[in-house]
């Protein structure tokens, strides 16, 4: 029976394919007040400011391929059931090939009434639908007469696809973090519900502040550190 490896990545491991992080030197947030395009209140506040801001994500997002990161994480479907759960809102690893993709965080391709996947609902997508690379116009609504906005968890928003994520490493027999500084919670402490035992791999070329015996720390960039931990299995 094949081995279960949850993969949880982050900003690092798209980051090699000309997509920026969001909080390192020179990152996204740097040039953007998150409180103002990424949050519920700056959306309450300024829906065509935000709008405009992932539309110009979708337009990054259609210029740029997966790489090799994305694509040796897919390759490990040959031989494991790999289980990946990302905070990226890029749709690269699905591009890459993989089949199973929790996107913690939203997807930045997909859209929905404002007034739809919320505790009232269940957070029940049937009202979400992918515009691809397309663009959202303040004005622009959906069937049921609302706005609509991007599939995103701003700040102030519940993660509804935490206990997903917490079951999938709960299970697994090899946990594998893969450019993500583990920052941003509640997703930086997923890796805490790793079975006891269970090996946790670390890809990222800055100092990761774990101490938890059952750590690995690659310290290479995602391309190259992925080549390392293939190895080692």
């Amino acid at each position: 029976m094949k081995k279960r490896i949850a993969v949880l990545t982050g900003a690092g491991v798209s980051a090699e394919s000309g997509l920026g992080t969001y909080r390192d030197n020179g990152g996204l947030w740097d040039s953007y007040d998150p409180m103002e395009v990424a949050s519920i209140e700056g959306w309450y506040r300024d829906r065509r400011k935000v709008l405009d801001f992932y539309n110009m994500q979708r337009r990054k997002l259609s210029e740029v391929r997966p790489n090799e990161a994305h694509r040796l994480i897919a390759e490990l479907e040959k031989d494991y059931i790999v289980d990946v759960i990302t905070q990226n809102v890029d749709n690269l690893h699905e591009r890459a090939g993989s089949t199973h993709v929790v996107h913690l965080h939203g997807e930045a391709t997909k859209v929905r009434p404002e007034n739809s996947f919320n505790e009232q609902d269940g957070y029940s997508e049937k009202n979400v639908f992918d515009i691809g690379y397309g663009e959202v116009h303040l004005g622009d609504k959906a069937p049921n007469g609302s706005q609509l906005r991007p599939h995103i968890v701003f700040f102030g928003e519940a993660v509804p696809k935490m206990e997903q994520a917490i079951e999938l490493v709960s299970r697994a027999d090899i946990v594998l973090i893969v450019g993500t500084s583990l920052q941003v919670y509640p997703a930086a402490g997923l890796y805490r519900y790793a079975g006891e035992g269970v090996p946790i791999w670390i890809i990222d070329p800055a100092e990761v502040q774990i101490h938890d015996p059952r750590v690995h720390h690659i310290r290479k960039v995602a391309t190259e550190g992925m080549k390392e931990f293939i190895k080692a299995l």
